[in-house]
């Protein structure tokens, strides 16, 4: 018995006539009487009570009437689940992120655009610092990450793409000598005690371009792994901060933000994912996600 003899069968008990329920199948009705009788005889008796005018079930076929709707409702669910999930729309996304996807508003624009766009589909939030999102990742324990372009050498296995460029703004305690400042450069760092924000005690890019501007004149006094922790140690006043621009949108009581003119200490907000993804969830969220913008607007111009 196969799903096709179960809906010709229906077809007749619904229909209760062999011609209408040919028509509606699309098929001669000879054909459909010897699929009929097919049938009857796999299962060992008569399905049909046939009359002249129409078709009567027995109680056989009343039986199979009830079950073969059951079941061809349920392969056509299997069959809609299956094909949502090849399509991306359910399933999960495990997704990993610093504070400046946070502050940017880049982590929550794409997870609400994914959101209404795949109602069905799980998504989970984690935030991680950037090196431990790269090992999530690659061990499978997350799909996505969000977060700053902190060193030039890249996993091999994962894919970075850059969805946030911004400038960096100097923060300090109100108290500061250049507090009264509209904007910082560059040279005005030179000896001053920097707190930046860094993994594993070490921030590979920044360092290497603060090193290049200001040479033997630079100061790092703290590298620190906590976004909140570096705002706090700067409005504390043990030293000034250099941090990405969206940051300034946290008010703290002490502390204020100054523009840095300078392009070359852009921060990066990357988003991170596995170089052959396998699930179809995740790859429509970041196929979902590259169609919006490469480079998110800066909070200063």
């Amino acid at each position: 018995m196969d799903l096709r003899h179960l809906k010709y069968f229906l077809a007749v008990a619904e229909e209760r006539h062999f011609g209408r329920a040919a028509e509606r199948l699309n098929i001669v009705q000879p054909a459909l009487s010897m699929q009929i009788k097919a049938l009857e005889a796999e299962l060992g008796g008569p399905l049909l009570i046939r009359t002249s005018r129409r078709v009567e079930l027995t109680d056989a076929g009343k039986l199979l009437q009830a079950e073969a709707t059951r079941t061809l409702e349920q392969v056509e669910h299997t069959r809609l689940a299956v094909q949502r999930s090849i399509r991306g729309e359910t399933g999960r996304v495990r997704i990993g992120f610093a504070g400046n996807a946070v502050f940017s508003g880049r982590l929550m624009q794409d997870v609400r655009s994914f959101h209404q766009a795949y109602p069905d589909a799980e998504i989970i939030c984690q935030e991680l610092a950037p090196q431990l999102q790269n090992e999530a990742i690659q061990n499978g324990v997350l799909d996505v990450g969000y977060m700053p372009d902190y060193d030039p050498d890249h996993e091999s296995t994962l894919v970075y793409e850059s969805v946030g460029e911004w400038g960096r703004v100097v923060v300090m305690s109100s108290e500061h000598r250049f507090a009264d400042k509209e904007s910082l450069t560059v040279d005005m760092l030179a000896h001053e005690p920097l707190i930046i924000y860094a993994i594993n005690d070490v921030d590979s890019q920044l360092d290497m371009q603060l090193r290049k501007l200001l040479g033997d004149s630079l100061h790092i006094a703290y590298r620190i792994s906590s976004s909140l922790s570096v705002l706090a140690m700067a409005g504390a006043g043990l030293g000034i901060a250099l941090v990405p621009a969206p940051l300034a949108q946290v008010a703290i009581p002490g502390v204020v933000y100054r523009v840095l003119d300078s392009k070359e200490l852009a921060a990066n907000l990357m988003m991170v994912s596995r170089k052959d993804e396998p699930s179809a969830t995740v790859l429509a969220y970041l196929n979902h996600t590259r169609t919006g913008c490469n480079i998110y607007p800066g909070a200063f111009e």
